[in-house]
Protein backbone atom coordinates (compact mmCIF):
# COMPACT_ATOMS: atom_id res chain seq x y z
CA UNK A 1 0.00 0.00 0.00
CA UNK A 2 1.60 3.55 -1.18
CA UNK A 3 2.37 5.59 1.55
CA UNK A 4 0.81 8.38 2.69
CA UNK A 5 2.35 11.62 0.84
CA UNK A 6 3.34 15.25 2.36
CA UNK A 7 1.28 16.81 -0.41
CA UNK A 8 -1.86 14.75 1.28
CA UNK A 9 -1.61 16.12 4.38
CA UNK A 10 -3.74 19.26 5.32
CA UNK A 11 -2.58 22.59 6.70
CA UNK A 12 -3.31 22.88 10.06
CA UNK A 13 -5.89 26.24 9.51
CA UNK A 14 -7.89 24.40 6.94
CA UNK A 15 -7.60 20.88 8.80
CA UNK A 16 -9.07 22.28 12.14
CA UNK A 17 -12.01 23.85 9.92
CA UNK A 18 -12.58 20.24 8.65
CA UNK A 19 -11.91 18.25 11.81
CA UNK A 20 -15.64 17.69 13.22
CA UNK A 21 -16.39 16.46 9.73
CA UNK A 22 -13.90 14.29 8.77
CA UNK A 23 -13.89 12.52 12.06
CA UNK A 24 -17.36 11.53 11.39
CA UNK A 25 -16.52 10.24 8.17
CA UNK A 26 -13.48 8.32 9.75
CA UNK A 27 -15.86 6.78 12.03
CA UNK A 28 -18.35 5.39 9.20
CA UNK A 29 -14.92 4.07 7.68
CA UNK A 30 -13.78 2.85 10.44
CA UNK A 31 -17.02 0.83 11.05
CA UNK A 32 -16.46 -1.28 7.45
CA UNK A 33 -12.53 -2.16 9.09
CA UNK A 34 -13.38 -3.08 12.83
CA UNK A 35 -13.58 -6.25 14.65
CA UNK A 36 -14.20 -7.50 18.33
CA UNK A 37 -13.38 -10.99 18.90
CA UNK A 38 -14.98 -11.55 22.76
CA UNK A 39 -15.39 -8.95 25.20
CA UNK A 40 -11.85 -7.20 25.29
CA UNK A 41 -9.95 -7.75 22.12
CA UNK A 42 -10.80 -5.50 19.18
CA UNK A 43 -8.95 -5.31 15.58
CA UNK A 44 -9.03 -2.43 13.91
CA UNK A 45 -7.60 -2.77 10.26
CA UNK A 46 -5.09 -0.48 9.42
CA UNK A 47 -4.93 1.49 5.47
CA UNK A 48 -4.49 4.70 4.57
CA UNK A 49 -7.63 6.66 5.39
CA UNK A 50 -6.83 5.60 9.05
CA UNK A 51 -3.38 6.11 8.87
CA UNK A 52 -3.91 9.60 7.73
CA UNK A 53 -6.68 10.19 9.94
CA UNK A 54 -3.66 9.39 12.77
CA UNK A 55 -0.78 11.63 11.30
CA UNK A 56 -3.40 14.46 10.61
CA UNK A 57 -4.40 14.34 14.63
CA UNK A 58 -1.23 13.68 16.25
CA UNK A 59 -0.27 16.61 13.95
CA UNK A 60 -3.07 18.90 15.05
CA UNK A 61 -2.84 17.54 18.48
CA UNK A 62 1.07 18.28 18.82
CA UNK A 63 0.84 21.67 16.79
CA UNK A 64 3.15 20.73 14.42
CA UNK A 65 4.13 22.98 11.25
CA UNK A 66 7.54 22.20 10.69
CA UNK A 67 8.13 20.62 6.96
CA UNK A 68 10.96 17.76 8.55
CA UNK A 69 8.57 17.54 11.74
CA UNK A 70 5.62 16.35 9.38
CA UNK A 71 7.91 14.10 7.27
CA UNK A 72 9.20 12.22 10.64
CA UNK A 73 5.42 12.12 11.86
CA UNK A 74 4.76 10.47 8.25
CA UNK A 75 7.43 8.02 8.53
CA UNK A 76 6.39 6.45 11.85
CA UNK A 77 2.62 6.39 10.78
CA UNK A 78 2.89 4.94 7.51
CA UNK A 79 4.72 1.90 9.05
CA UNK A 80 1.97 1.06 10.06
CA UNK A 81 0.43 0.38 6.70
CA UNK A 82 0.26 -3.13 5.00
CA UNK A 83 2.86 -4.52 3.39
CA UNK A 84 2.32 -6.76 -0.21
CA UNK A 85 0.04 -9.17 0.35
CA UNK A 86 -0.20 -8.70 3.95
CA UNK A 87 -2.94 -7.18 6.26
CA UNK A 88 -1.87 -5.08 9.48
CA UNK A 89 -4.12 -4.27 12.32
CA UNK A 90 -3.56 -2.67 15.29
CA UNK A 91 -5.44 -4.58 18.57
CA UNK A 92 -6.75 -2.82 21.26
CA UNK A 93 -6.95 -4.69 24.65
CA UNK A 94 -10.44 -2.69 26.18
CA UNK A 95 -10.71 -3.14 30.34
CA UNK A 96 -13.21 -0.25 31.25
CA UNK A 97 -12.60 -1.37 35.16
CA UNK A 98 -9.70 0.13 35.85
CA UNK A 99 -8.56 -2.44 39.16
CA UNK A 100 -8.64 -5.16 36.46
CA UNK A 101 -6.30 -3.45 34.03
CA UNK A 102 -2.60 -5.08 35.40
CA UNK A 103 -4.24 -8.28 36.23
CA UNK A 104 -6.08 -8.72 33.10
CA UNK A 105 -3.14 -7.51 30.81
CA UNK A 106 -0.86 -10.14 33.04
CA UNK A 107 -3.01 -12.90 32.54
CA UNK A 108 -2.86 -12.63 28.66
CA UNK A 109 1.21 -12.64 28.41
CA UNK A 110 1.76 -14.75 25.39
CA UNK A 111 -1.42 -13.54 23.57
CA UNK A 112 1.70 -12.67 20.47
CA UNK A 113 1.63 -16.50 20.14
CA UNK A 114 -2.07 -17.09 20.25
CA UNK A 115 -4.10 -14.90 17.10
CA UNK A 116 -4.64 -16.69 13.89
CA UNK A 117 -6.39 -15.47 11.24
CA UNK A 118 -8.82 -18.01 8.97
CA UNK A 119 -9.26 -17.40 5.55
CA UNK A 120 -11.48 -20.35 4.01
CA UNK A 121 -9.00 -23.59 4.63
CA UNK A 122 -6.18 -21.88 5.83
CA UNK A 123 -4.74 -20.39 8.82
CA UNK A 124 -2.09 -17.18 8.63
CA UNK A 125 -0.42 -16.74 12.13
CA UNK A 126 -0.68 -13.06 13.65
CA UNK A 127 2.99 -11.44 13.38
CA UNK A 128 3.04 -9.33 16.45
CA UNK A 129 5.70 -6.14 16.67
CA UNK A 130 8.52 -6.91 19.04
CA UNK A 131 8.89 -4.41 22.27
CA UNK A 132 5.31 -4.12 23.15
CA UNK A 133 5.39 -7.16 25.88
CA UNK A 134 7.41 -8.21 28.26
CA UNK A 135 8.14 -11.19 30.84
CA UNK A 136 5.71 -9.54 33.36
CA UNK A 137 4.05 -6.99 31.50
CA UNK A 138 1.98 -6.49 28.16
CA UNK A 139 0.74 -3.10 26.07
CA UNK A 140 -3.00 -2.81 25.90
CA UNK A 141 -1.66 -1.93 22.18
CA UNK A 142 -0.61 -4.40 19.85
CA UNK A 143 0.36 -3.94 16.75
CA UNK A 144 -0.42 -7.46 14.40
CA UNK A 145 0.32 -8.37 10.61
CA UNK A 146 -1.22 -11.03 9.10
CA UNK A 147 1.28 -11.87 5.76
CA UNK A 148 -1.37 -13.70 3.17
CA UNK A 149 -0.03 -16.60 1.59
CA UNK A 150 -1.39 -17.16 -2.35
CA UNK A 151 -4.29 -19.60 -0.96
CA UNK A 152 -5.32 -16.72 1.93
CA UNK A 153 -5.40 -14.26 -0.56
CA UNK A 154 -7.61 -16.17 -3.10
CA UNK A 155 -9.69 -17.07 -0.29
CA UNK A 156 -10.38 -13.64 0.89
CA UNK A 157 -10.92 -12.02 -2.22
CA UNK A 158 -12.98 -14.90 -3.53
CA UNK A 159 -15.31 -14.21 -0.77
CA UNK A 160 -15.08 -17.53 1.53
CA UNK A 161 -15.43 -16.76 5.11
CA UNK A 162 -12.43 -15.09 7.48
CA UNK A 163 -12.61 -15.63 11.26
CA UNK A 164 -10.28 -14.06 13.73
CA UNK A 165 -9.12 -16.76 16.54
CA UNK A 166 -7.66 -16.08 19.62
CA UNK A 167 -6.67 -19.58 21.10
CA UNK A 168 -5.24 -18.09 24.74
CA UNK A 169 -5.42 -20.04 28.16
CA UNK A 170 -6.58 -16.80 29.55
CA UNK A 171 -8.88 -15.22 26.54
CA UNK A 172 -10.58 -17.80 24.30
CA UNK A 173 -12.79 -16.16 21.61
CA UNK A 174 -13.23 -16.43 17.86
CA UNK A 175 -14.82 -13.89 15.19
CA UNK A 176 -16.47 -14.03 11.76
CA UNK A 177 -15.34 -11.10 10.03
CA UNK A 178 -18.95 -9.06 8.48
CA UNK A 179 -19.03 -9.26 5.09
CA UNK A 180 -18.70 -5.65 4.57
CA UNK A 181 -15.50 -5.96 6.48
CA UNK A 182 -14.05 -8.62 4.42
CA UNK A 183 -15.48 -6.91 1.45
CA UNK A 184 -12.65 -3.61 2.36
CA UNK A 185 -9.96 -5.90 2.79
CA UNK A 186 -9.99 -7.84 -0.34
CA UNK A 187 -10.38 -4.03 -2.23
CA UNK A 188 -7.20 -3.34 -0.19
CA UNK A 189 -5.62 -6.05 -2.29
CA UNK A 190 -7.42 -6.28 -4.97
CA UNK A 191 -8.11 -2.72 -6.02
CA UNK A 192 -5.25 -0.48 -5.26
CA UNK A 193 -6.90 3.00 -6.01
CA UNK A 194 -9.56 2.15 -3.30
CA UNK A 195 -6.98 3.23 -0.57
CA UNK A 196 -6.41 6.45 -2.13
CA UNK A 197 -9.94 7.03 -2.88
CA UNK A 198 -10.62 6.38 0.77
CA UNK A 199 -8.31 9.11 1.85
CA UNK A 200 -10.05 11.47 -0.38
CA UNK A 201 -13.14 10.60 0.83
CA UNK A 202 -12.20 10.99 4.25
CA UNK A 203 -10.47 13.95 4.59
CA UNK A 204 -12.79 16.21 1.61
CA UNK A 205 -15.92 13.88 1.63
CA UNK A 206 -16.04 13.18 -1.63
Amino acid sequence: MEPIRIDEVMGRERYGAAREAVRRRLIEHKRRRRVAVGEHVTFLFEDRATVWYQTQEMLWVESITDLDAIRHELEVYNALLPGPDELSSTMLIEITDQSRIRAMLESLLGIDRAVTLEAGQTRVPGVFEGGRQTGTELSAVQYVRFPLTAAAREAMVGGEPMVLVIDHPGYRARAVLPEDVRASLARDLGEPAAAAAAVRYVRDGR
